[in-house]
């Protein structure tokens, strides 16, 4: 028997390899006897930067840039110098897990670090740069960005209003010459939703109160990245506001897609093409995935689904894992799954269940290795 483990990560808790480590040490403690194959995925979202760089040999590269509120981090990008690319993780300069829960506020987080961190992959020569934006911190519609790309905000009288979003109602122009220099690289953004930057699945309805938006912060933001783009059509000639993909880390895919020609690409698809995904698959008996909720969500392009969906195809058994699978979302999860798991035993507040993840995980995996034990033997 071949085991898959390809997890997504368990997002506020455990990277996806943590995850499979967690599992795996369950396995191996029921004594099954089985082959491994500890492949963890990322559909975009926190962690996908770093498994990609494991898997194709990218060097890292520490530098210094500044966090969602404009403080000095340490932090980092990877590269691949005989191709001249980059892969750059939104999160690890203006994610949501670098602030404290009471530090979040959408109208003053910024994605400036992050164009930091573009900048010096310029620098260093790269003509090639793949983005992964989950996990950020920001609904700023990519504003500290291209900021740190040089990019200009006029407000009246030619008054430059910053780049904070709770300042874009004020924008009546955007100086984007400085872009220019950027027209040879060629930025892929691997995006983990399907959503639109405006209107009731956009960037501020869906994901503003996750990042700490209120319900009047909501309202100001849809304008704000509204008006944004609107500003942005009178520049560019390009219409935003229907772009799947467009709503991804707070509008910032919708906004480099007009800006810098970014291709969206679904984060999964992409991550299994780079990473030759399916060939491993294909080696194995039973596929175990999952990620910190399984729900309708998860069915609109997530990578346990992409995985379930891949797996489906090739006939192969594929077991779910989650901290939360609702009721009402089984019938449809069940199509992709074979099997469900929820990794908490019983109802459990959020922060037990996130601080037990991997005390959690092992034991499932103990519990799926006796299980498929007594199969073998039956």
């Amino acid at each position: 028997m071949h085991i898959l483990l390809s997890p997504n990560a368990f997002k506020h808790s455990l990277y996806g390899m943590e995850v499979a480590k967690a599992l795996f040490s369950g396995l191996i403690e029921s004594n099954l006897i089985a082959t491994f194959d500890l492949f963890p995925v990322g559909d975009g979202g926190d962690g996908t930067g770093q498994l990609l760089a494991e898997k194709l040999n990218y060097k890292k590269i520490e530098i210094e840039v500044t966090d969602p509120l404009q403080r000095p981090i340490s932090s980092c990008f990877w590269y691949l110098e005989n191709e001249n690319t980059a892969i750059i993780e939104m999160a690890k300069a203006s994610g949501i897990n670098l602030l404290q829960k009471s530090e979040l506020n959408p109208l003053k987080t910024t994605s400036y670090g992050t164009g930091q961190l573009i900048n010096a992959a310029v620098k260093l020569g790269c003509n090639k740069i793949n983005l992964c934006i989950g996990g950020s911190a920001t609904v700023d519609g990519g504003l500290g960005i291209l900021a740190a790309l040089g990019v200009k905000f006029i407000g009246r009288n030619k008054v430059d209003i910053g780049y904070l979003p709770e300042n874009l109602l004020e924008l009546v122009d955007i100086d984007i010459t400085s872009v220019e220099r950027l027209k040879n690289v060629e930025f892929t953004i691997l995006c983990d939703v399907k959503n639109t930057i405006l209107g009731e699945s956009g960037s501020a309805k869906t994901f503003g109160p996750q990042k700490g938006a209120t319900e009047k912060d909501v309202e100001l933001l849809e304008k704000a990245l509204a008006h944004f783009i609107e500003v942005l059509y009178l520049k560019t000639g390009k219409r935003l506001e229907n772009i799947v993909h467009g709503g991804a880390a707070g509008g910032v895919a919708a906004v480099l897609h007009g800006v810098l020609n970014a291709k969206l690409v679904n984060g999964i698809d992409s991550f299994f093409e780079k990473t030759d995904f399916e060939n491993a698959l294909k080696k194995a008996d039973i596929v175990i995935t999952g990620e910190g909720s399984l729900d309708k969500q998860t069915l609109d392009g997530k990578a346990p689904f992409g995985v379930a969906s891949l797996a489906k195809i090739h006939n192969k058994h594929v077991i779910g894992l989650a901290g939360n699978i609702p009721k009402a979302d089984i019938t449809d999860l069940n199509v992709f799954f074979n099997q469900l798991i929820n990794i908490n035993p019983e109802p459990i507040d959020l922060e037990t269940a996130l601080k037990n993840t991997e005390r959690n995980l092992i034991r499932v995996g103990f519990e799926i290795g006796e299980s498929l034990k007594k199969q073998l033997t039956n």
